[in-house]
């Protein structure tokens, strides 16, 4: 077999890492095995391969070339695609014995502030693989590994929130002040990143710098070229490619990459394609030094991809006039200041000789590829219809820097004519008035305007040339990144810190169900983030579990309008229209979503509710296994399927699909609810007893929860301990019309009829159509002896239930049999 070719690799490797960047996926892919193929016992082309499988979503394919073999030995990115595509197969134990066995290549690794839109880190570093560790140890059902693997995340990134938010979905008790804030390990990071970027600007200036020449640099008024100067586009000496071909490396030399192919710097994600401005570098001493690359940062002599430069012009062909033994270009040039400035005081009259000494005041040497025009001894700038897109030239740029600046700001947009408040002397032009040089306010000798006549054809050395527009009066500036600053870095990590820590407690109390403490941090962020979609259903959430449905219904609606394409959390929006009674506007939400989407398991149960509340529970049930069948480890759609057999009566069915969903999620209390609601209609009320429990300790703020369980003390013949569970619940939730009826009633079983009046009087403000307060007044008024209250009431009874007539009637006909007995006695 013929030994491989490292060109090969290189160039296979670059294309896989363009199509990557621009999310060509199936291109990366094809080319990845292609790789493999020239190279299968390197570990980088294994990676590649499992890397594009995975993205793919083929999760299967991503382990099997992932997988460690002895041939290739240990590689990070081999490990962490591995994880990865486990965690996606519930394969928990082949991923943590894969990344622990990498622990030596990511231990200690910290990447934080080395992604920028030019430079990637294309391993993963420490924070990252610890928090992909504990989600495989939290799938391993190893609680405490996870916890422990999450916190190793946070304190070495407090921006990785995937770790924050399983924590907290977890149970776990933080202290989230001390997780959003700068850590020492940061602020090393911090200070080593801003050095790096220092110097990098330092070396830059410096190969910059050799690039213009000595006179320039010591005369003075003379500007240094700095990093943001575009190159002469007109130059014509060759340009070198990299990689001696037209893929080639982008800024990389090709020593490089075939040495050591991790080190190469991947493009920007969607940035540019490989055109003719990617290929190739000018030469000059910037591109001539040998590099080297340090991962993460961007070499300040190298022309990349994603340059943020326009791109060069091309190369332009001399002309030497015969007769005049002179070389000729398109640009004028460069003058002294005391040159230009009697230029512009004198207008368009000068002479050879002014020409001439601005020329050799200069010393400098128009480039090759430019090109110029004499007529009777006189230089004439060429008329230029060009692009204002382009980049200005060198001799633009530094004439601009030492002109007399104006007392009045200028405009960038080029003007015809003289400049306002100067008039310039005219005189008789020398020559036709086709090669005229203009009078524009340009003293470069460019002409700017479009109007003039086309030059002669005989001057032109390629009808196709064509010279691009500079911006007049302007050069283009040194954009100081803010990455260069080290204080302002700081702080603007600082204030992102305190707006995630805002962020984070907000979180962290909605998990803990603290509702309202939530809601009031949410509140106090900037109106911008209120409006965002994942905001809007965090507060919705709030409300919900609060019971507040019509508040919650609110902030639903929003998320509608602002982010009409979001599954998240629809499946919430449907139950609390449920409860709200709202069968149009769900039937409409339903068919929304599932017309968007055949593959949203949100969608279907939205779908399943609408049949739910139209009493249709077998079209529900389809639906919500529907929903189970789309995604596994959807535990709501359990739950609602566990709920809709209830209604069917069938228990046995229900308590599999409860149980499915407690198995999906462990502290999804409406699963435990659920379980214990089927023990409680079954009669078995000491396991009903511990799965409301359980639900209760998950939400300890849920009054329905807590008055479930005096429900099930209060059937156990318990009612003082079911008084205080029912107690309890009517202070979390004073509005609450069922916990008071069921306090109000354990009152009266104890014969407190003076404590259950005066919850029955405020329960019949809260509720005053409701047939069983009012049946329960009856019966209270009856106790005490109130013959005419007692009647009242069960006559309102009545009128709002008359289904329950005969019930009532019996309770009136017991009121007369009552007064029978004592006339009898008396």
């Amino acid at each position: 077999m013929a030994p491989t070719n490292p060109s090969v690799i290189s160039q296979l490797r670059q294309l896989i890492y363009y199509h990557i960047d621009n999310n060509l996926l199936k291109n990366a892919q094809f080319y990845a095995e292609r790789l493999a193929a020239y190279d299968h016992r390197s570990a980088e082309s294994a990676y590649l391969l499992a890397l594009c499988h995975l993205r793919l979503g083929d999760h299967a394919s991503a382990y099997e070339y992932a997988k460690p073999t002895g041939c290739r030995g240990t590689h990070l990115g081999c490990a962490y695609i591995f994880a990865q595509a486990c965690l996606a197969l519930e394969r928990y134990k082949d991923g943590i014995t894969a990344l622990e066995k990498s622990r030596g290549l990511w231990g200690g690794k910290n990447s934080f502030g080395k992604h920028t839109a030019s430079s990637r880190q294309p391993l993963p570093d420490a924070a990252a693989i610890n928090c992909l560790l504990g989600k495989l140890y939290y799938g391993y059902d190893n609680k405490t590994k996870a916890v422990s693997c999450f916190e190793d995340a946070l304190k070495q990134n407090p921006f990785m929130w995937d770790a924050f938010t399983t924590l907290c979905d977890m149970g776990t008790n933080l202290k989230v002040p001390n997780i959003f804030k700068m850590s020492p390990e940061m602020e090393a990071v911090l200070r080593t990143s801003s050095q790096d970027q220092l110097e990098t600007q330092s070396q830059s200036k410096d190969s910059t710098l050799s690039t213009v020449p000595d006179q320039d640099r010591n005369r003075p008024g003379a500007r240094p070229a700095s990093v943001s100067d575009v190159p002469d586009p007109f130059s014509n000496v060759p340009p070198r490619s990299f990689a001696g071909g037209l893929f080639g490396t982008l800024g990389i030399s090709q020593k490089l990459s075939e040495s050591n192919p991790s080190l190469t710097n991947l493009p920007a994600a969607g940035g540019g394609g490989i055109g003719p401005e990617a290929m190739e570098t000018p030469t000059g001493p910037s591109a001539s030094i040998d590099v080297t690359v340090v991962p993460g940062r961007r070499d300040p002599g190298v022309v990349s991809a994603f340059s943020t430069e326009p791109p060069q012009a091309p190369v332009r062909k001399t002309r030497t006039i015969q007769g005049l033994g002179m070389d000729f270009s398109m640009d004028a040039p460069k003058m002294s200041r005391a040159v230009s400035t009697k230029r512009m005081q004198k207008g368009p009259e000068v002479d050879e000789s002014a020409a001439t000494q601005a020329l050799r005041s200069n010393s400098l040497v128009p480039p090759a590829g430019e090109r110029k025009r004499t007529v009777s001894g006189q230089v004439v700038p060429r008329q230029s219809s060009e692009d204002p897109g382009a980049p200005q030239r060198r001799s633009v740029r530094l004439f601009n820097q030492i002109r007399p600046t104006s007392s009045k700001s200028s405009s960038n947009v080029p003007t015809v004519g003289p400049p306002p408040g100067r008039e310039l002397k005219k005189a008789r032009p020398p020559i036709s008035k086709i090669m005229r040089p203009s009078s524009s306010t340009s003293t470069v000798g460019r002409q700017v305007s479009g109007n003039r006549k086309p030059v002669d054809d005989s001057m032109d050395v390629d009808g196709k040339d064509y010279i691009p527009r500079t911006w007049q009066n302007t050069s283009i500036p040194v954009q100081k990144s803010i990455e260069l600053d080290p204080a302002r870095h700081e702080d603007a990590l600082r204030s992102l810190l305190e707006l995630f820590k805002k962020f984070g407690n907000a979180y962290y109390a909605l998990a803990q169900f603290q509702c309202q403490d939530a809601l009031q941090i949410y509140a106090s962020l900037p109106r911008s983030q209120l409006e965002t979609p994942w905001v809007l259903a965090q507060m919705g959430r709030a409300h919900y579990e609060q019971a507040a449905y019509a508040e919650a219904e609110k902030y639903y609606k929003r998320i509608r309008q602002v982010a009409p394409t979001r599954f998240e959390d629809m499946e919430i929006y449907s139950t609390i229209l449920w409860h709200l009674k709202r069968e149009t506007d769900l039937a409409f939400l339903a068919h929304e979503l599932i017309d968007s989407s055949w593959k949203s398991a949100q969608a279907w149960c939205a779908l399943g509710n609408s049949w739910s509340l139209a009493r249709d529970h077998e079209q529900a049930l389809r639906c919500f296994k529907r929903a189970t069948q789309l995604d596994p480890r959807f535990a709501y759609a359990f739950t609602l399927q566990g709920h809709e057999h209830v209604a069917n009566e069938e228990y046995d069915k229900a308590l599999t699909s409860y149980r499915h969903g407690i198995a999906a999620d462990k502290r999804h209390y409406n699963a435990w609810y659920g379980v214990g609601r089927v023990f409680e209609k079954l009669g078995n009320y000491e396991k009903a007893s511990k799965h409301f429990e359980v639900a209760s300790s998950i939400n300890p703020t849920n009054a329905v929860l807590i008055c479930c369980i005096g429900t099930v003390l209060e059937k156990q013949k318990q009612p003082k301990q079911a008084l205080m569970y029912f107690t309890k619940a009517t202070d979390l939730a004073p509005r609450s019309a069922l916990t008071r009826f069921k306090k109000a009633r354990a009152l009266m079983a104890l014969g407190e009829m003076q404590l259950a009046l005066n919850e029955l009087m405020i329960l019949k403000d809260i509720a005053p159509d409701e047939a069983m307060v009012h049946f329960l007044l009856g019966r209270l008024y009856k106790s005490l002896q109130d013959k005419g209250q007692a009647v009242r009431h069960f006559t309102i009874a009545l009128n709002l239930d008359p289904k329950a007539s005969q019930q009532i009637k019996e309770a009136i006909e017991s009121l007369e049999e009552d007064d029978d007995e004592t006339s009898m006695l008396a």
